[in-house]
C-alpha cells in the first residue's frame, strides 16, 4: 500500500511542476522575450501609451494598452521644481494641460492643479499628470515600461525601480557613448535593460553604432532609426542579428523609419497590415514601437508572431 501511495504522490509532484507556470507574472515573460535574441515573439511598445483615446502618458492610456495584449509603455521625464519625476514628453505643459509654462518652473503640487488634455486637445475632467512612482506601479508585473527621454535620471529612476521590485521589468535608452554607460551601470549591483539609439544614417548615430560593433558590446536591442531607403536598413538588421541582438523599430513616424509608405499610417490606410510590417519581420525585426497597437498586434496574432510561451 506504501507502494502505490507513493507513486501516487510522484505522479501528483509531476504533474504539479509540469503545470507551474514558466514565469511569476505576464511582464517577467515579455522581459524574458526582450533577453532572447532567438526568439520569434514580436515585441509591441506603445508610443505614450493609447493617446488616441486616452491622454498620453495618463494612468486610462497605461490601463488600454495593457488590455490590448501590448507588451511595452514607452514614457517621457520630466522633473518638476521640486525634484519629482513625472510623465511627460514635452518640457512645457501647454500641449498636453490645460496651463502654460516649464514643467520644472512648477511643483507637482502645483502641476496637480491643470488637468490632462486629450490629442485632439479637449481637457479631461479628472485627469492629471502622473508621476513615475504612480505609472510604475499601474505597470508592476503586467507590462515592462520603457523610459525613452530620462536617460540623464538613471540614478531616481533606478532608485524608485528598486524600492518598488520592478528594476527587471524596465528598459531605459539613450546615446551614451558605450564606455560612458558602462560606466553608469558599473556603480550599481543591479540595473535596469539598457538600449543603445542609434541612427544609421547620421555622423553621430554612426559613430555609436560602430563603437558597439567594433568593441564587441552586445546589447540587448539597438534601436535603429532611418530616413531615407538605401540599404542601410537591411544591411545593419543583418549585422544586429549576426551580432546577437535584437533590432527595434519606430514604425510611428515614417521618418524614423524610411520614408513614407513604411510607417503606421500606411498600414492603417492601406488595410493590408502586411504591406508594411512584414517587410519588418522578413528583416528580422523582433522589437516594434507604434502609434497603432490594436492594428499590429492584429496582425502579428494573425502570423503567429505574438503568442507568450
Amino acid at each position: 500500500m506504501k507502494r502505490y501511495i507513493l507513486i501516487i504522490l510522484a505522479a501528483v509532484g509531476m504533474v504539479a511542476c509540469q503545470s507551474a507556470p514558466k514565469y511569476a507574472n505576464r511582464a517577467e515573460a515579455i522581459a524574458a522575450q526582450i533577453h532572447d535574441p532567438s526568439s520569434k515573439y514580436v515585441i509591441v511598445t506603445c508610443h505614450r501609451g493609447d493617446w488616441r483615446n486616452f491622454p498620453e502618458n495618463s494612468a486610462m492610456a497605461i490601463e488600454s494598452i495593457i488590455k490590448m495584449g501590448a507588451d511595452i509603455m514607452e514614457l517621457d521625464l520630466k522633473m518638476t521644481k521640486d525634484s519629482v519625476l513625472v510623465l511627460s514628453h514635452d518640457h512645457t505643459i501647454d500641449r498636453c494641460m490645460t496651463g502654460t509654462g516649464r514643467i520644472d518652473s512648477y511643483t507637482y503640487d502645483e502641476l496637480m492643479k491643470f488637468n490632462l488634455k486629450r490629442a485632439h486637445g479637449v481637457k479631461s475632467d479628472t485627469t492629471h499628470i502622473l508621476t513615475l512612482e504612480q505609472a510604475l506601479s499601474i505597470c508592476k508585473d503586467r507590462i515592462c515600461v520603457n523610459v525613452d527621454q530620462g536617460y540623464e535620471f538613471y540614478d531616481q529612476v533606478l532608485e524608485i525601480t528598486e524600492r518598488l521590485g520592478v528594476t527587471d521589468q524596465i528598459l531605459i535608452k539613450g546615446k551614451r557613448p558605450v564606455d560612458v554607460v558602462a560606466a553608469h551601470e558599473a556603480k550599481y549591483p543591479h540595473n535596469m535593460m539598457y538600449m543603445p539609439i542609434v541612427g544609421v544614417q547620421t555622423e553621430s548615430g554612426i559613430e555609436l553604432y560602430n563603437s558597439y560593433m567594433e568593441k564587441n558590446v552586445v546589447p540587448l536591442a539597438y534601436e535603429v532609426c532611418w530616413g531615407t531607403e538605401d540599404g542601410t536598413f537591411e544591411r545593419v538588421c543583418k549585422e544586429i542579428i549576426a551580432q546577437g541582438s535584437k533590432v527595434w523599430v519606430n514604425t510611428i513616424w515614417a521618418s524614423l523609419c524610411g520614408g513614407d509608405g513604411n510607417d503606421d499610417d500606411a498600414a492603417f490606410i492601406s488595410g493590408d497590415p502586411a504591406s508594411v510590417y512584414g517587410r519588418y519581420l522578413e528583416n528580422g525585426v523582433s522589437m516594434i514601437q507604434t502609434d497603432r497597437p490594436e492594428l499590429l498586434i492584429g496582425y502579428l496574432e494573425k502570423v503567429g508572431r505574438h503568442t507568450l510561451k
